[in-house]
Order: C-alpha cells, then sequence, then structure tokens
C-alpha cells in the first residue's frame, strides 16, 4: 500500500487537481485511496481547498522524473519510478532532511488554510460531514474484520484432512444439484405463464450428481 500511494502521488502531482479535473461536476469526488468523501454543498469550495502537500519522497520523484524523462522520453513511467526509489534509498540523509523539511513547512500552512476553510461551515454541514465521515470509516472497518474472517477460514479450510474436505465436497454438490432442480421447476412455471424475459440467457447442464463422480 505506501508504493500505491507513493505511485499515485508521484503521478497525480504531475497532472491536474481534482478540483481541476471535476470543476463544475456537482457530485461527490473520491481521492483513491481514501475513505473521505466531500459532500455535494462543499464542491462549492474546491476552487479554494486546500491541497495536501506533496511528501518528500514525493517531491523528490517529481523533480527527478522530468530529468528522467528527458534523458528517456520513451521510457515506462514505471521503469522510471523504480530508478527514482533506488535513488532515493541511496540518497545521504543531509540530503533527505531538505525535502522533509520542505513537507513539514508545507504541511503546517496545509493545517492552517484546512482550519481557516472549515472554521467557514455552518454547524449543520460540519455535522453533516463529520457523521458521513464516521460513517465511511465505520464500513473501512467492516471490510477490514470480513477480511480478517474470511483468511482465518481459508487457513482452517487448508488444515483440513482430504477426508474432512470430502465431506464439504459431497454437501456442495448436492446442493448444486438441488439448485439446478429448483431453478429448472422455477423456469418452466414462467414458461407456463408467458414470462420467457425472466429465464437465463444461456441455459446452464444440470451438473453430475454426486452417486454419479
Amino acid at each position: 500500500m505506501p508504493l500505491l500511494r507513493g505511485v499515485w502521488g508521484v503521478l497525480s502531482a504531475l497532472g491536474k487537481s481534482g478540483a481541476d479535473l471535476c470543476a463544475d461536476c456537482g457530485s461527490r469526488l473520491r481521492s483513491p485511496f481514501r475513505f473521505v468523501y466531500i459532500p455535494r454543498w462543499f464542491s462549492s469550495t474546491l476552487s479554494r481547498y486546500p491541497k495536501k502537500p506533496m511528501t518528500s519522497y514525493v517531491r523528490f520523484s517529481k523533480e527527478q522524473l522530468a530529468i528522467f524523462k528527458a534523458q528517456s522520453p520513451d521510457a515506462r513511467n514505471s521503469e522510471l519510478i523504480k530508478k527514482i526509489a533506488e535513488l532515493w534509498r541511496g540518497l545521504p540523509d543531509s540530503e533527505k532532511k531538505i525535502y522533509e523539511d520542505a513537507y513539514k513547512a508545507d504541511w503546517q500552512a496545509y493545517k492552517e488554510e484546512l482550519n481557516r476553510i472549515q472554521e467557514q461551515l455552518t454547524p449543520s454541514q460540519r455535522v453533516s460531514l463529520e457523521r458521513e465521515m464516521l460513517q465511511k470509516r465505520l464500513k473501512k472497518k467492516a471490510i477490514i474484520k470480513k477480511r480478517l474472517r474470511l483468511k482465518t477460514v481459508n487457513e482452517n479450510w487448508k488444515n483440513l484432512s482430504s477426508s474432512q474436505k470430502q465431506v464439504y465436497i459431497k454437501l456442495a454438490e448436492e446442493d448444486k444439484v438441488r439448485y439446478y432442480k429448483e431453478i429448472k421447476s422455477w423456469e418452466d412455471q414462467m414458461l407456463e405463464v408467458g414470462r420467457e424475459d425472466l429465464l437465463r440467457r444461456k441455459a446452464k447442464s444440470q451438473p453430475k450428481s454426486f452417486e454419479e463422480c
């Protein structure tokens, strides 16, 4: 994920901001890898809404990418970004500090401007924004929790013996046969009442029962 964020930061730094690309769109805007949405009523302030400052690495990458592009115009961005990453890793701490100090200064200015704009929001707008941000955070936590459960189930399945897995495989085959019988019965009923439009576009062949396997 940090690599994806870095790549996105470099590429987005070369183009226009989300506000420029979606000016007058009147819809919610979302930045990749974030779960914070900007409500419709807030779109009118996008033209003066502060843009997050580039991190020290993204700032360095933007400068170097222009140089590498001039030297190798036909090279792919992905290849150049890899070279820039290697160059950054080998950069002395004293030179990295220049970019880090610039980022800290920009971040402080960004926070001050952000606070100034948020102070102009009405109480109802502020409550609506906070409520929506909370909902997105809860949704993100739910997704993470679901992924962890699926990971646990997958690990438990791998630890089962072949005989234990066969029990579930047999149950799944029986359930599949039951499903195809029920869907076939339902489709026959729809044909009788003249509702061919509800039938599946492509009829699927009924699977063999587990006794035939």
